[in-house]
């Protein structure tokens, strides 16, 4: 039976982990989270499929004077990607797009050395990625993640959330190849508001939570 709420974001996840039960046991499934929220979510998961546990450290490239829409994404691996129709549309310059490229890159590299340290990432070549976050509320962020994620092909990648608005849902559909949600209201009034406790994750949290999984397979293939 599917919950009204949730605890807290391990509790979130030990009722993800429960619709996932089709990739438990399989080689070819690896679980990444985004940080920092996804974290907790994604350590239960990997946990109950017994898959390994990463981090995809993404940023949106937000259009000057206008951050909440994506011109495109950075993410670990040095991955970019653009959304040529927005910077089209409102003749964004080159110069704009290097800057915030340039700033949003920089804070992916400092998030991935505070996080992996110097372990390379997992590669994702030809596997299954469950791509786990706390909920979806726009699903910008995540669609910027599945887009970047394409860049180190993968055989399939499949969004999972604890809750997740209607609209968002249906965005995600169209960008990666399947998007679960333990709840999808009818409203969704902010993520947080399905959870009891919805207290920021820290760093250290996530750098706890990373190291409490099994130890890492070692990477192959990926861009440093």
């Amino acid at each position: 039976m599917a919950p009204t709420r949730f605890l807290d974001r391990r509790d979130a996840g030990r009722h993800l982990a429960s619709a996932l039960r089709a990739f438990a046991h399989r080689s070819d499934v690896l679980v990444l989270a985004l940080p920092r929220g996804g974290v907790p979510v994604a350590r239960e998961v990997a946990d109950a499929l017994e898959a390994p546990l990463d981090v995809l450290v993404v940023r949106k490239l937000g259009m000057p004077g206008h951050a909440e829409l994506a011109m495109g994404a950075v993410a670990s691996g040095d991955i970019r990607v653009f959304n040529r129709d927005v910077i089209t549309r409102f003749g964004i310059s080159q110069a704009a797009i290097d800057r915030v490229t340039a700033a949003e890159r920089t804070e992916v590299a400092r998030r991935e050395q505070l996080y992996r340290g110097d372990a390379p990432p997992l590669d994702v070549t030809d596997r299954t990625v469950l791509l786990v976050d706390d909920g979806l509320a726009t699903g910008a962020t995540m669609s910027a993640a599945v887009a970047a994620l394409r860049e180190l092909h993968p055989a399939r990648v499949i969004v999972d959330v604890p809750v997740a608005a209607r609209d968002a849902m249906h965005l995600l559909r169209q960008t990666a190849d399947d998007c679960v949600s333990v709840l999808v209201p009818e409203a969704l009034y902010g993520v947080g508001f399905w959870y009891d406790d919805f207290a920021q994750t820290s760093d250290a949290e996530v750098r706890g939570l990373l190291a409490s999984g099994r130890p890492r397979p070692v990477a192959q293939g990926l861009p440093a």
